[in-house]
């Protein structure tokens, strides 16, 4: 989404993937992901010459005035702590090819210090390397992605040479139309901002779902008690949709990722931990809300899953309640129909 963007302003924009099959569906027109609307513009910024597809680095990066960087960082097995190692795979790559002055753009969601580590894998590797690491971290929706590229609420820059931020603001130059505030930070602040929004997201919502906890027992309603706590704009009206719990690519491993760097550094986030359990605790526990609604027991009973994706207009199925709750109805005796419009394929395999 972010590369289809960037050339829809109008810059020149290779797309690098060390997984030949990748590249050769998208030269093909065929996306690897469901995402409203990027097909169309993926393949217009193709035919305009914009948009360019390789295997091959080297050559894109000696010509680039920017390098993005926006591999995966999963969750670590075993400790929750974000897997760096597609990104210091991606900055060692990178260095012996870049030529003039790069800024290389950590956009992947990463912990603290990471660009920090990037420019020492860089110069370690080409201490010639005349480059400037910044961290630019994504906020965009799944599902609303492209809309929330080309109008967002905030560009967050996080650079400490001035080159960096004067790339980036040219870069970024198109959005000053939509008047969206860059906000130019320390490279450590950037890192730590992404984080910071997705915790309190996650927050909001499984406050608002334990609240629905509570209505349930009071016998209040808990759609109009979220409308009417979010009328005040002090918390405001999104996120506070009751649910199964939050899931995705996202806040599952952000929250967690989050926590570790806390406690790696003394400072704990209580209020975060929490969140995560109260998280994973309320997805199994909706497998039992309809064991409890058809009469205490499943077992024979077919059951129909409507929406399988963690949430509407994407084919992501990660950390998705949906897998929870399947679990459950099946370990009841439970026969599991279930359908979406676009997670088919990629629920068939789990």
């Amino acid at each position: 989404v972010s590369g289809a963007c960037l050339a829809d302003f109008g810059h020149g924009v290779v797309c690098i993937d060390t997984d030949p099959a990748k590249i050769e569906a998208l030269r093909a027109g065929r996306m690897p992901i469901y995402e409203p609307g990027l097909e169309a513009l993926v393949g217009e910024n193709v035919r305009q010459g914009r948009l360019a597809f390789r295997t091959e680095l080297s050559e894109a990066v000696a010509e680039a005035d920017a390098v993005f960087i926006a591999v995966g960082t999963p969750s670590r097995r075993g400790d929750g702590f974000a897997d760096l190692s597609f990104v210091h795979a991606a900055a060692r790559a990178i260095a012996p090819a870049l030529r003039g002055f790069t800024v290389v753009v950590t956009k992947s969601t990463v912990p603290v210090g990471t660009g920090d580590e990037v420019e020492r894998l860089i110069r370690e590797t080409n201490p010639e390397a005349d480059v400037a690491v910044a961290s630019n971290p994504e906020f965009l929706r799944e599902g609303a992605a492209i809309a929330d590229f080309k109008r967002p609420d905030r560009i967050v820059v996080g650079a400490e040479d001035p080159r960096a931020v004067a790339v980036l603001n040219e870069i970024y130059r198109p959005l000053y139309l939509n008047q969206a505030p860059i906000l130019v930070t320390g490279r450590r602040t950037a890192e730590l901002t992404k984080y910071a929004a997705n915790a309190f997201l996650a927050t909001k919502i499984t406050f608002i779902n334990e609240i629905a906890d509570l209505c349930e027992r009071v016998g209040a309603d808990v759609q109009q008690v979220a409308r009417g706590i979010g009328l005040d704009n002090r918390i405001g009206a999104k996120f506070l949709h009751a649910g199964p719990g939050y899931g995705g690519s996202c806040f599952p491993k952000d929250t967690l990722a989050l926590v570790k760097t806390a406690q790696d550094h003394g400072a704990p986030m209580r209020i975060v931990e929490t969140v995560a359990a109260v998280n994973e605790s309320r997805k199994r526990a909706m497998a039992r809300k309809v064991i409890a609604a058809c009469g205490g027991g499943v077992r024979g009973k077919t059951v129909a899953l409507l929406g399988l994706t963690f949430k509407p207009n994407t084919d992501d199925m990660r950390d998705a309640p949906a897998l929870a709750i399947v679990a459950g109805l099946q370990d009841a005796g439970a026969r599991v129909r279930a359908y979406d419009p676009e997670g088919m394929d990629q629920a068939r395999a789990l």
